[in-house]
């Protein structure tokens, strides 16, 4: 399967946890129904982004994997008949929680999850009160249209995490996410944090020799505490080829269901050109385990 068509649903959050889900819904039948095979949903699509504050509450969101969330997306992808990589808030014990990738065959079954290894602790997005750090490593997921390599969110700022899934098999890199301004932030601000995100993530592409996928949310939700004035997130969910190639830039402040086809031969030729992974001095890289060098 050279040619993928791949989905993704840029969408709006309420703390109605039903009307999310049943918008994540509508996108995945409006993107199978375009063709797509694999459909990509944003971080913690079930509800608000709730890491804008720490308040215990929060944690009657989250469910068990398997569980009732789960059951909607496998039917969801049984129904349509799309490889569905969805973001959860998993209930793993009482007191421990991750915030979860999980990736759904065609047939609904879990083809695997990825629980997110890199937690932040800033300004608004307090998740290290939310999230127990993954415990599962860098393992891309298998599935009937290719090996995907699925990370969360924070994951993006780190290259180790993305060499080490490409070296482990992954064709592309799956980012669900949940970022944007906080409302103190003054326009240039906002305009740098957004411009490093962007391009991190296409030098991940290029690094590599494989596309990234970054599927955002947008719209505004307002810190329910009153202490800030909330997050605008930016959307611009993207899509890069393996030069850092932009393939499709959403908008900043709209909800859309975007599918386009992916050129997965385009690995293969790149790499050939560009033989990164041919020239990396593995015998020399040791430091790399280090918090740092001293």
């Amino acid at each position: 399967m050279s040619r993928l068509k791949v989905g993704f649903v840029q969408q709006s959050c309420t703390r109605d946890k039903k009307s999310n889900i049943e918008k994540s819904l509508r996108g995945i039948a409006d993107c199978a129904a375009r063709g797509a095979q694999l459909v990509i949903l944003q971080e913690l699509h079930c509800g608000i982004y709730f890491c804008q504050a720490e308040d215990t509450d929060m944690f009657d969101l989250a469910s068990p994997i398997p569980g009732p969330d789960t059951e909607v997306f496998s039917a969801a992808a049984r129904e349509h008949g799309v490889v569905l990589v969805t973001s959860l808030f998993e209930k793993r014990a009482p007191g421990l929680y991750h915030n979860t990738a999980v990736v759904f065959e065609k047939d609904g079954a879990i083809a695997g999850k990825y629980r997110k290894m890199h937690i932040p602790d800033d300004p608004a997005y307090y998740e290290k009160f939310y999230f127990t750090p993954g415990d599962l490593g860098f393992q891309p997921i298998r599935t009937s249209v290719g090996v995907l390599g699925v990370l969360v969110c924070w994951d993006q700022w780190y290259p180790e995490a993305a060499r080490l899934m490409a070296l482990a098999g992954a064709e592309m890199l799956i980012y669900p996410t949940a970022i944007g301004w906080e409302s103190s932030d003054d326009p240039a601000e906002k305009e740098r944090q957004h411009g490093a995100w962007f391009t991190i993530q296409r030098g991940h592409a290029v690094a590599n020799g494989l596309p990234v996928i970054a599927v955002n949310r947008t719209g505004h939700e307002p810190d329910w505490t009153g202490v800030t004035g909330g997050i605008q997130f930016w959307g611009q969910s993207f899509v890069a080829g393996p030069q850092g190639e932009v393939l499709h830039l959403s908008s900043a402040d709209r909800e859309e269901n975007v599918v386009l086809e992916i050129e997965k031969q385009r690995t293969e030729d790149v790499r050939r050109i560009w033989p990164f992974f041919r020239d990396r001095r593995i015998d020399a890289y040791q430091d790399l385990v280090k918090r740092y060098r001293d």
